[in-house]
């Protein structure tokens, strides 16, 4: 970050939910919750607006649902799109699809906790998207079995234990899961990962997924 405080809107009808997220959000010493909205019309009246840097949206509001609201500011046809991180309690496939398909840049379950409403908020302002691992591992899955995916050859070749995080990644395991797994710490994980995205030439851990579906690895 460059010293300026990343500019949030949060949308939902929950009032503790809006609390909660306002919270985790306003801790950190590079975010800043500027407005909260109750329903979509209002989310989307502020949000262009204020053209915050990350809006946080529920899917289930009223008079404007949350995959909308990110169609109307974040889709194909919108011309200076906003960043969008939907947060749902459904865990619906129908729903992650088309909140991608409307340029969403982060799609979590609001049971996913704090640490990763974070990571998310964060991906989204670096340009990159980060899917709750739960969901990942059915979206790969689903894209896998809609279309045959040809995969690049790694820049480099991964190492035996790159490919064995890599796997776990596809499985939909987080850094501390995958660390435990494999009897190493999350901070050693995280570098894992980090150099199987250079090698595989990919920007996130959606990216590894897809490589290690693709490629015919076995997933634990």
């Amino acid at each position: 970050m460059t010293g300026v405080a990343t500019r949030i809107l949060i949308a939902d009808d929950q009032e503790n939910i809006r609390s909660g997220f306002r919270l985790v959000l306003d801790s950190q010493p590079d975010m800043h919750v500027v407005a909260e909205a109750a329903d979509g019309a209002s989310a989307l009246e502020q949000a262009r607006l204020l053209r915050p840097d990350v809006v946080i949206a529920d899917i289930r509001m009223p008079r404007l649902d949350g995959l909308e609201l990110t169609r109307a500011l974040a889709g194909p046809d919108v011309p200076d799109p906003l960043r969008v991180v939907v947060v749902t309690t459904f865990d619906l496939d129908e729903y992650v699809h088309t909140a991608l398909a409307y340029g969403a840049c982060g799609f979590l379950l609001k049971r996913a906790g704090p640490t990763l409403l974070v990571e998310a908020v964060r991906a989204a302002v670096a340009g990159d998207t980060l899917i709750s691992p739960s969901v990942t591992v059915r979206l790969l899955r689903h894209v896998s079995e809609r279309r045959r995916t040809r995969t690049a050859s790694p820049v480099e070749p991964l190492t035996e234990r790159e490919v064995e995080v890599a796997r776990l990644v596809a499985a939909g395991k987080t850094n501390a899961e995958i660390g435990a797994d494999l009897f190493i710490s999350a901070g050693t994980t995280k570098t894992h990962v980090a150099n199987i995205q250079r090698k595989l030439g990919v920007r996130n851990r959606v990216g590894i997924a897809a490589w290690v579906w693709a490629s015919g690895e076995t997933i634990p």
